[in-house]
């Protein structure tokens, strides 16, 4: 994690530019800082309004008259001495005129821009909203109520083979209009393009639903099949629904699987996803998976390297079939960073099994200062949340 701002890193960041280590610890940063994340915002926006502009050829004509007045420009004498460099004179009248007609001009081409771009500014005002930034700092200019472009549809287009939006097949591009499903049989892929945020591609055999788009939610349904999402934006705009819980995206990159039977599996490739359903959450950084069963709420996270004894063990809890001898190959398996998976437990056992746990954390890594037995022992939240920051140093090494 940084401890200082980020600044100079969000235009590179914006353009894709970082590589996959320095994204990532960006996309961490912007999780927890309001400020550097209402910096973000803003280039995107500047972002957006340059994409809106165009680029015009100069007419022919222009560099016709141009080489007529070059040619026509009488030559000097190189051999003749230079005059004395004339002092320079401010005239303030020409050029405060000047200034305000650029002024006017900028003015007029910010607001012909404004009134054209999609629902980014909204966008904006409503995730400042959800990540609890205060109102008055957003500029009154963002907070101006803007329909997004197309109404409320996204643009689809077909990778592969034959996909159907409703009972129409994709040919090309097309829209994905609120309450429409696109689905893909074993030899069709699609990608979405998620309102200004980010991509999802819909891989073969998928069954995928627009739920919402407005300033506070995109919303997917993920009813079966898989997908893979890279979004930028602000933690908790982009969510997808599926039969065992709800994936929030916190500004990532994600693969999100379904089986028939609900079964949903979560691979995060960048930043961080949130798993919740009925007041339970899963918090899944970069590299972990996180398998959720339908009924059981989200699963307990876990990195993909962890030994099959301790995901065997782990996927048997979850499904409440565990017994004590599979937290004991848990906690006997857990590596320094498998914290991850311990703090999760904690708040998942009871009585002596969690103060197992939380022995073995401690041994695994001193809890910081502020941090006690009894506090964890009876779930203080902001004991937890303390322990779950100093943690992810261990999470990301």
């Amino acid at each position: 994690m940084f401890s200082q701002h980020i600044n100079k890193q969000l235009s590179a960041y914006c353009h894709g530019e970082l590589d996959e280590a320095e994204a990532r610890r960006v996309a961490e940063h912007l999780i927890g800082c309001q400020r550097c994340r209402r910096d973000f915002e803003e280039i995107k926006l500047g972002v957006r309004f340059a994409e809106q502009l165009t680029t015009d050829s100069a007419p022919a004509s222009m560099w016709t008259a141009i080489e007529a007045a070059l040619q026509e420009r009488p030559r000097t004498d190189t051999t003749r001495a230079k005059p004395a460099r004339r002092r320079f004179e401010f005239n303030g009248r020409p050029v405060a005129a000047a200034c305000a007609v650029l002024l006017v001009a900028l003015a007029v081409g910010a607001f012909w821009l404004y009134t054209r771009q999609p629902n980014n500014a909204v966008q904006i005002a409503g995730s400042d909203k959800r990540t609890n930034t205060a109102q008055s700092e957003v500029k009154p200019a963002l907070m101006k109520p803007q329909a997004s472009a197309g109404g409320s549809a996204w643009e689809v287009a077909r990778l592969e083979g034959s996909p159907m939006v409703g009972a129409t097949q994709l040919d090309g591009s097309g829209r994905l209009a609120v309450g429409q499903w696109l689905e893909t049989d074993n030899a069709s892929r699609a990608r979405i393009n998620v309102a200004n945020i980010g991509q999802v591609e819909i891989e073969p055999n998928s069954r995928v639903q627009l739920v919402e788009t407005n300033a506070q939610a995109h919303r997917l349904s993920l009813m079966r099949g898989r997908l893979e999402a890279t979004i930028s934006a602000p933690p908790r705009l982009f969510m997808v629904d599926t039969p065992s819980g709800v994936a929030v995206d916190l500004g990532c990159a994600y693969t999100l699987e379904v089986d028939d039977a609900g079964r949903s599996v979560l691979h995060v490739t960048a930043g961080w996803v949130a798993l919740e359903l009925k007041g339970r959450e899963s918090l899944v950084p970069a590299g972990a998976v996180c398998v959720t069963l339908p009924g059981a709420g989200p699963g307990t996270p876990y990195f993909d390297d962890a030994s099959p004894r301790f995901r065997r063990a782990l996927a048997r809890l979850d499904s409440h079939n565990g017994s004590a001898n599979d937290l004991s190959i848990i906690l006997r398996e857990a590596r320094e960073y498998d914290t991850l998976t311990l703090w999760h437990l904690l708040s998942r056992v009871e009585g002596a099994e969690r103060e197992r746990v939380y022995e073995r954390m401690a041994a695994l890594v001193t809890p910081p200062q502020g941090v006690n037995r009894e506090g964890i022992m009876r779930l203080d939240k902001g004991m937890l949340d303390l322990w779950q920051k100093d943690l992810e140093w261990a999470w990301f090494e």
